[in-house]
């Protein structure tokens, strides 16, 4: 009788390990979780691309990430300034919760920080980090990657010193170049399951001295150095420029301040032709090496099972308000950024995605693609459902940040607090007295008028106002 009934027990398991089993062999197969590669430029403004409008420069590799992927057309950069841009970038936060507020020696800092490849590393993913880090001038691998490789500070574009996995390497060529063949090299190698490259160019940055401290030696010696085979490209083109340029500032107090050892903003402060064509040249190494990303990724089977983004840490001014050889400012030269990305499986070929993204906003889209739970406390929000073209609700508005800091003369004292929403931004100085601003962008785009002190102006600034300190309070 026991016997019979142990028998009926075993049975019934039996049935029921049958169930389980039948019902795990018809679950449908999970989604397969997209690689990454993940392309930083540094300082690349927004219109410097063929596909987002420029007239001459050639860049049909980075192009095709956006006729085969989507462009956003409203990206910005919510810190134009390179370290703390990078941290939130890595990390979906902002500057005054993840503690990279300038471009000193943050490098003990960066060891900390929670980022997205990081996160992903934790979840299986094989990862390496190529280029410049910049937070600070320490260039030792940081907790996430299993390949690392990145120079000092700002490194040097010809024969840098590289980082490879924690050993210092006397590299030989150019640091473009040479960034490209290690992220192709990574990318030709076997893999085990999904992969994570980041590939965080030092083009277009100038070469520029740095200190131990992460501070520069003479910010005026500023040199755009492309490589040789590049050193003639468009030299009979004809440089575009904006409404603003050459335009000196008319009630902008904290431009028009005098800063000693330095002249009044005017024509001859603002950035001439050849530097931009020079900055011109420099971008177009990173692009042959998106060419050669992207024949890699064929060539391995790769290119469609990967999510690719291409974007920058910040704009810059092209003689914008007579500005040269600066990011930092509110002004949407130097806050809006390209944002293109490719992956088939998820984005139709020539999307268009016109509302506000951020670049706190990549850490939770990887994060979410990967199917990676974010930190709770992440600033950002995923870009999926626009890049799928959901319907959703689109931001109203968003803070930009900048912590003062010594590096550049001109930029001292020049902390703020800003808002922008589709038709206005308001700029709160922290540092300066009477020194606010406020554009109607719907009115003026280019931001030559400052309104702040009509009377037209008095209700919308006071919204502002309050959607500022808003903003502030959300993002603790």
């Amino acid at each position: 009788m026991q016997s019979q009934q142990r028998r009926s027990r075993y049975r019934a398991c039996w049935i029921s390990l049958g169930l389980v089993l039948g019902l795990v062999s018809h679950a449908p197969a999970a989604e397969p979780r997209p690689n990454i590669v993940f392309i930083l430029m540094d300082d690349l403004r927004f219109d410097e691309l063929g596909c987002t409008g420029h007239p001459f420069v050639q860049t049909p590799h980075i192009d095709r990430l956006g006729r085969e992927g989507a462009i956003f057309s409203s990206a910005f950069a919510t810190t134009p300034l390179c370290s703390p841009s990078r941290a939130s970038f890595l990390t979906g936060l902002y500057p005054h919760t993840h503690g990279i507020l300038d471009n000193t020696d943050r490098g003990p800092r960066s060891h900390e920080l929670v980022t997205w490849p990081r996160l992903l590393h934790d979840a299986g993913y094989e990862t390496a980090f190529i280029g410049k880090w910049h937070m600070g001038v320490d260039d030792r691998p940081r907790p996430g990657f299993d390949r690392w490789v990145s120079v000092k500070g700002q490194g040097r574009y010809v024969d840098p010193e590289l980082n490879v996995d924690g050993r210092p390497v006397a590299a030989k060529g150019y640091v473009t170049d040479l960034f490209n063949e290690r992220a192709v090299a990574f990318l030709k190698q076997p893999h085990g399951g999904p992969f994570c490259l980041i590939l965080a160019h030092k083009a277009v940055h100038p070469d520029l001295e740095q200190r131990p401290d992460g501070t520069i030696n003479d910010p005026n010696a500023a040199t755009f150095l492309p490589a040789e085979r590049h050193r003639r490209l468009y030299v009979d083109a004809t440089v575009p420029r904006r409404p603003n340029a050459f335009q000196p500032p008319r009630g902008k107090p904290a431009l028009e301040r005098k800063v000693e050892g330095l002249p009044p903003l005017s024509r001859e402060t603002a950035t001439d032709d050849e530097t931009i064509r020079n900055r011109l040249r420099l971008l177009m190494a990173a692009e042959e090496g998106v060419g050669q990303i992207l024949a890699a990724l064929a060539e391995s089977g790769q290119l469609d099972k990967s999510l690719i983004v291409f974007t920058s840490d910040h704009g810059y001014f092209y003689g914008e308000h007579c500005l040269s050889v600066e990011r930092r400012l509110a002004y949407e030269e130097a806050i809006r950024i390209p944002l293109l990305v490719r992956y088939p499986p998820l984005i139709k070929p020539g999307t268009k995605v016109a509302p506000f993204a951020l670049s706190i906003d990549l850490a939770p889209t990887l994060l979410a693609a990967a199917g990676v739970q974010p930190p709770k406390a992440i600033h950002g929000r995923s870009l999926l459902p626009a890049l799928k073209g959901e319907a959703e609700q689109p931001r109203q508005s968003f803070l930009i940040e900048h912590h003062s800091d010594n590096v550049f003369p001109r930029a001292a004292k020049l902390g703020y607090q800003a808002v922008r929403t589709e038709r206005w931004k308001y700029i709160h100085y922290l540092d300066l007295e009477n020194a606010d601003e406020l554009y109607n962008l719907a009115a003026d785009p280019y931001e030559l008028r400052n309104v702040i002190g009509q009377e037209a102006s008095r209700e919308p600034l006071a919204a502002l106002q309050a959607e500022l300190k808003q903003l502030v309070d959300q993002t603790p």
